[in-house]
């Protein structure tokens, strides 16, 4: 079996977020998702609209994803892959090359983000009250 792991806030679940998740699943046959929990958000300075409880009950309702783990730190990554016997790291192109030293342990592979949409974008059309 050929294990992939990503990780995420996955904070107001979007499209883009749905074709990274389905195009990762696509190379392997298992999906671990690590998501960030609320006090790694606040570390980053970053607070999700959905606490982690809500966050990780959607993701298991998504049938690409097979297992979700907490991303407690930045550090964790390493021990994540070799504890869950993964073969490939995906994450977003906008992380090129931020964890090309996981290729010791694991293929790493960065998928192009969904062109047009965003967390971020979604946000602040919102708090601007545009409907696209």
């Amino acid at each position: 079996m050929k294990k992939v792991i990503t990780y995420g806030t996955y904070d107001l679940l979007h499209y883009g977020h749905i074709n990274l998740l389905k195009r990762a699943r696509e190379l392997g046959d298992y999906l671990i998702v690590g998501l960030s929990t609320d006090e790694f958000n606040a570390g980053k300075h970053k607070e999700a609209y959905h606490s982690y409880e809500n966050r990780k009950l959607i993701l298991e309702a998504i049938r690409y994803v097979d297992e979700v783990i907490p991303e407690n730190k930045w550090e964790q990554k390493i021990d994540d892959v070799i504890k869950n016997d993964v073969d490939i790291f995906v994450m977003g192109d906008d992380w090129e090359g931020k964890f090309d030293f996981l290729k010791d342990y694991c293929e790493v592979v960065y998928l192009p983000r969904t062109v047009g949409v965003s967390t971020t974008k979604i946000k602040t059309d919102l708090f601007a009250g545009d409907r696209k």
